[in-house]
C-alpha cells in the first residue's frame, strides 16, 4: 500500500471539477497521505508539455495521479502516459452523451461557467440582498427573501447564507436568536409571518463550545453549560413552529446548504 501519494488536478477551466471530483475520490483512503496541486486554464498542447513536466519533476517516477478534465484530445494526450495513473473525467461521459442524444458536444472549456446577464444579475442582487441581511439587519425586508435561516450564535448562518447567494443566486437571510428570544420561547413577529421560508441551523453543543471559544475564550458565553442550554431551548422554539431544523455539525458549508435547500424543496430548481 502507498502511504503517500502525489495528486494533480489538471483543467483547461477553472480546476473546479476536477479537484472536486478528485478529492471526493481521495477522501476516501484516509490511510494515505497526499500532496495536492493543481492547475488551471492549460489549453495549449506547449502548455501541457511544461506542466507535465513540473509533474514528473516533482513527483520523481512515483506514479502521480492526474485528475482531468481537458477538453482538447491533442492536449490530453499529453496528460494520458504510462508514466502516470490519468483519470478522465469527461471524455467516456461525453462521448456516451453524444452518441445518447445523437449530436456533437461543443466542447468548450468552462461553457457551463458563462452565466447569462440574467442568471448574473440574480446572483449579484442575492450578494447584496445576503450582506444586507447578515445577523438579524433590515428584518422589514424579510418577505424578499427566499431562505430565512435561523439559530443561536455560531451555529453556522453566515457561512450557509453567503454560499447560498454566492452559488445559488438564493436571497438568503439570518436570524440570531438571542437571549431575548430564547428565554421566552419565542421567534419574532417577521419571522412567524415567513415561516414558509425558515429553516434552523442547530449544531452540537461541543460544537457550539468550540466554535465560540474560538471567539471569547473563558466567557459565560462559550461555557459548555451555556451552549447546552441554548440549543435545547433553540430546539423547543422548532418544534413549537414545525420549522425544518439542519445541523451543521461535522458537515461541510456545501452540505448544510444543500440540506436547507432539500428541506424548503428548493434543490429541484437550484441544483449544485
Amino acid at each position: 500500500m502507498w502511504s503517500s501519494k502525489d495528486i494533480y488536478y489538471i483543467s483547461d477551466s477553472t480546476g473546479i471539477l476536477a479537484t472536486n471530483l478528485g478529492q471526493a475520490l481521495i477522501c476516501q483512503f484516509p490511510e494515505v497521505n497526499f500532496y495536492e496541486e493543481k492547475f488551471s486554464f492549460i489549453r495549449t498542447v506547449a502548455e501541457a508539455k511544461k506542466t507535465m513536466a513540473h509533474i514528473m519533476k516533482r513527483s520523481g517516477g512515483r506514479r502521480p495521479i492526474i485528475f482531468s478534465t481537458i477538453l482538447d484530445p491533442k492536449v490530453r494526450a499529453v496528460f494520458d502516459s504510462s508514466e502516470v495513473e490519468y483519470f478522465e473525467a469527461y471524455g467516456l461521459f461525453l462521448e456516451r452523451l453524444e452518441t445518447c442524444l445523437e449530436t456533437e458536444a461543443v466542447r468548450e472549456p468552462g461553457f457551463a461557467r458563462h452565466p447569462s446577464d440574467v442568471t448574473m444579475n440574480k446572483r449579484v442582487e442575492a450578494i447584496h440582498y445576503c450582506l444586507a441581511h447578515d445577523d438579524g439587519t433590515k428584518v422589514s425586508e424579510y418577505d424578499e427573501a427566499d431562505i430565512i435561516l435561523v439559530g443561536v450564535s455560531r451555529s453556522g448562518k453566515t457561512p450557509v447564507s453567503v454560499f447560498l447567494a454566492t452559488q445559488m443566486g438564493l436571497k438568503s437571510a439570518n436570524f440570531p436568536l438571542t437571549s431575548e428570544y430564547l428565554n421566552s420561547y419565542r421567534l419574532p413577529e417577521i419571522i412567524r409571518q415567513n415561516l414558509s421560508r425558515v429553516v434552523a441551523l442547530t449544531t452540537s453543543a461541543q460544537h457550539l463550545h468550540s466554535s465560540r471559544e474560538k471567539r471569547y475564550p473563558g466567557s459565560k458565553y462559550a461555557k459548555l453549560s451555556t451552549c447546552i442550554e441554548e440549543l435545547k431551548q433553540a430546539e423547543q422554539i422548532y418544534m413549537k413552529s414545525h420549522i425544518p431544523t439542519i445541523s451543521s455539525a461535522g458537515k461541510s458549508i456545501e452540505e448544510t446548504a444543500t440540506q436547507v435547500m432539500q428541506a424548503l424543496g428548493l434543490s429541484k430548481k437550484y441544483l449544485l
